[in-house]
C-alpha cells in the first residue's frame, strides 16, 4: 500500500512554520507522513539546521495520524523540490509565500519557477494564514482544458472535510463562449457527482477584473481554500498577475495550484 506524503519546504522561518502547522492540521483529517525538508547551500550548515527542526517539533502537537520525517540536504529549492516530490511521490507539497533566501517572496519569476517545476499540487500559505475547517472550496476555471486540471485535488480535499467545491466562470458577451463555459461547469458538477464530493456551480458577470470578482465571490460565501492551475497559455489576459493576486490574497487564505500540462482531455 503506497504512503501518502506531504512534503514541507521548510525555511526555519516563520512562515515556513505556517506551512508546517497547515499540514499537520490536514493530517488530523488523515493518515499522512509529513516530510520536513530543509535545503542548505553548504554541508557544513546541515547540523545546526537538524537541531533547529528538531526544536520546531518539540512545540508542535502531532496527530496520531501524522508520520513526521526530515530531510536536510544541499540542494536548491528551485532545482530540487520537483527532485523529492518525485523520488518520495508526494502527494501534495505544502510551503508559505516568503522566507528566508532561497525561499524568495513567492511572486513573479521566484514563484512560478518552484510551482512549474514539480507535477504535484501545491498548496501556499502565507504567515498569518489560520488553519481552520474546510467548508467551501472554490475553483475558478476558464475556457481553457488546462484551468480543469485542479479539480481532481480540489475534489480530493475537498471530501477529507466533506467540504462543498464552488466551481465558478465567466459569462461572456459571445453567446457561444458563455455556452461553453456553462457546459464546462456542468461537466464538472457531475463529474463532482459521480465521485461523492459536494458542488455548487456559478458563473459571475462579464466585465471587470476576474480576480476581484473571484474574491468578492470568495467573501460572501466564506471560502476556505482557493484552487487554481496555472498555465501560461490561459486564455485569461494577464494570468500570471491572476495567480500571483490569488497565491497572495488579502485574506490570507491558502491556496492551492497546479502547473497544468497542456491539455488533450479533461483531467478528471
Amino acid at each position: 500500500m503506497s504512503r501518502n506524503l506531504y512534503l514541507v519546504p521548510h525555511d526555519l522561518t516563520e512562515v515556513g512554520n505556517t506551512a508546517l502547522d497547515y499540514a499537520l492540521f490536514l493530517g488530523t483529517h488523515v493518515h499522512t507522513e509529513v516530510m520536513i525538508v530543509h535545503l542548505v547551500d553548504n554541508k557544513a550548515k546541515i547540523p545546526a539546521a537538524e537541531k533547529k527542526i528538531e526544536d520546531i517539533l518539540a512545540t508542535k502537537t502531532i496527530s496520531p495520524n501524522v508520520t513526521i520525517s526530515k530531510l536536510v540536504a544541499q540542494g536548491d529549492i528551485f532545482t530540487d523540490i520537483s527532485k523529492i516530490a518525485n523520488r518520495e511521490h508526494a502527494q501534495l507539497i505544502l510551503m508559505g509565500t516568503h522566507g528566508a533566501k532561497g525561499f524568495q517572496k513567492l511572486t513573479g519569476s521566484y514563484a512560478m519557477k518552484v510551482i512549474t517545476s514539480c507535477d504535484v499540487p501545491f498548496i501556499i500559505v502565507q504567515k498569518d494564514t489560520k488553519h481552520v475547517e474546510i467548508k467551501n472550496i472554490v475553483v475558478p476555471i476558464d475556457l481553457t482544458k488546462e484551468s480543469l486540471q485542479i479539480v481532481s485535488s480540489a475534489g480530493d480535499l475537498a471530501r477529507m472535510f466533506d467540504a462543498t467545491v464552488h466551481v465558478i466562470g465567466e459569462k461572456h458577451a459571445d453567446e457561444g463562449l458563455s455556452t461553453q463555459t456553462k457546459n464546462r461547469v456542468l461537466l464538472i458538477r457531475n463529474k463532482y457527482d459521480e465521485k461523492g464530493a459536494k458542488c455548487e456551480v456559478n458563473l459571475l458577470k462579464p466585465g471587470g477584473s476576474y480576480s476581484k470578482k473571484v474574491m468578492e465571490y470568495v467573501k460572501a460565501n466564506n471560502v476556505n481554500v482557493i484552487a487554481i492551475a496555472y498555465h501560461s497559455e490561459s486564455l485569461l489576459p494577464q494570468f500570471d498577475t491572476f495567480a500571483q493576486s490569488l497565491i497572495t490574497n488579502e485574506l490570507n487564505l491558502p491556496c492551492m495550484i497546479l502547473a497544468a500540462k497542456q491539455a488533450g482531455n479533461l483531467y478528471f
